[in-house]
């Protein structure tokens, strides 16, 4: 299953940005992956917190692998040991526990995610120690398939939108700007920034980069939950 959206969605951005409207003409319908059971969504997602794509993947398999199906009682039936054995930190695995216990013991409700607004959503998530609000971003985006998430705290959105405005730095004012701009359809807008911060127009350069001396580095992964890890810490 993919993120859903139809062409309302370009249509509306392509008249109220032409700089991302031509991306998407040149670019077409793109597809990622969505998760829709929301548990398996949540830990997918703190899995993921500041790692690469790749690496993401890599124990995302291998945790599927030896649950069988991520579910709370499966992440509880598992020794810690055995879960930091398959690559996960220590830390990962306190906050991939403490998300199953919650959803055992009745604190957290995730099928009722699905009837809430956006910000009641975040704010049900970030009660959860290692939640913050980018993982509740993602979950709103890649499992409840919420058409106007545009993450401030992911890094790869706002190096996208440097090097498609030519910006050297997106501060929040900036960045909520850009936000006003692309709603209700943020999480299209979203999808097409993250494949230019993923290099999908080689022509375009990230101008902070060539003030850090021209070095052309990865794609940065999304900040994540680093603030709220350093406040659980």
């Amino acid at each position: 299953m993919h993120f859903a959206y139809d062409e309302r969605a370009v249509g509306y951005l392509a008249r109220r940005d032409k700089r991302l409207g031509e991306v998407m003409e040149r670019l077409g319908p793109l597809r990622r992956e969505v998760m829709p059971d929301l548990f398996a969504a949540l830990v997918h997602a703190i899995v993921g917190q500041q790692v690469s794509m790749t690496v993401q993947r890599t124990l995302w398999q291998r945790l599927c692998a030896r649950l069988g199906e991520v579910t709370p009682s499966s992440v509880l039936a598992v020794a810690p040991e055995e879960l930091r054995a398959l690559g996960l930190s220590g830390r990962k695995v306190e906050y991939v526990r403490e998300a199953a216990q919650a959803v055992t013991d009745g604190r957290l409700d995730v099928e009722a995610l699905r009837e809430m607004d956006d910000a009641a959503v975040c704010a049900a998530l970030v009660g959860l120690r290692g939640v913050g609000v980018w993982t509740a971003e993602m979950l709103l985006l890649f499992s409840l398939q919420r058409q106007d998430v545009l993450s401030y705290d992911d890094l790869a959105i706002r190096r996208g939108l440097r090097m498609l405005y030519r910006h050297r730095e997106i501060d929040r004012e900036r960045f909520e700007r850009y936000r006003r701009r692309f709603s209700p359809y943020g999480s299209v807008a979203s999808l097409y920034l993250w494949a230019v911060a993923g290099g999908a127009l080689p022509e375009l350069r990230d101008p902070a980069e060539a003030v850090q001396g021209g070095k052309r580095g990865g794609v940065p992964r999304p900040a994540g939950d680093a603030r709220k890890k350093a406040r659980s810490a």
